[in-house]
């Protein structure tokens, strides 16, 4: 598969270093330039390319966003359009500035993403620290593997995102849309930062893990 990386912090790095590892083709890009990557890149190997931020969203079957959501307006809309993007973004008001309708909960930031990019939004690897991601990937049945919870409003974009998290050593949770189900693991949720497993995360889901 063809996966663009946009933003190469820790998760960025980190799920393009695992994507990699798995036999995908991908790219990935940051707000610096290409050029700023190449140690990034020569460290990964496997192939790792460094491109623009446009280069990554036009080149990727799936699009990974995985910068501070205060910058999401810079994406490339035209670029996103319907395509797959798995959003790993957080609203941090002290970071992002304050965005009244997210303070008020009356949205949330993932909603806010699909409606400025218009792409088929995935919401997933926001609520794991991202040394756990880096480091506690496990076999299918070994134990400790962490669940990763997942929320959209497509199945079969889902899916797919279900498919990659399963291939990096993880178990995927589906929490439900992007709406009511992206706010059980946003941060201040009991599932942002939690390290449980897929019993574990599914019991808080239908409990209501925004409490």
């Amino acid at each position: 598969m063809k996966i663009g990386i946009i933003g190469a912090g820790h998760i960025g790095s980190t799920l393009a270093r695992h994507f990699v590892r798995i036999g995908h083709d991908v790219v990935i890009s940051n707000s610096r330039g290409p050029d700023t990557l190449a140690g990034l890149v020569e460290e990964i190997g496997g192939g790792l390319r460094p491109v623009t931020a446009r280069e990554a969203a036009e080149y990727g079957q799936v699009v990974v966003v995985a910068i501070p959501y205060g910058r999401h307006k810079e994406l490339p809309t035209d670029a996103l359009k319907d395509k797959l993007v798995i959003d790993t973004c957080n609203y941090y008001a002290e970071r992002d500035g304050h965005d009244p309708e997210l303070d008020d909960d009356s949205t949330t930031s993932s909603e806010k993403i699909r409606a400025h990019t218009d792409a088929n939004l995935v919401k997933a690897f926001n609520a794991i620290h991202w040394r756990n991601l880096r480091d506690r990937g496990r076999n299918k049945g070994e134990a400790g593997r962490l669940a990763i919870p997942v929320s959209g409003t497509d199945t079969e974009a889902k899916a797919v995102v279900a498919g990659l998290i399963r291939d990096i050593g993880f178990d995927p949770v589906d929490a439900g849309d992007i709406g009511h189900g992206g706010r059980s693991h946003q941060p201040g949720s009991r599932l942002y930062g939690a390290e449980l497993s897929a019993e574990e995360t599914n019991d808080l889901i239908r409990a209501g893990a925004t409490a």
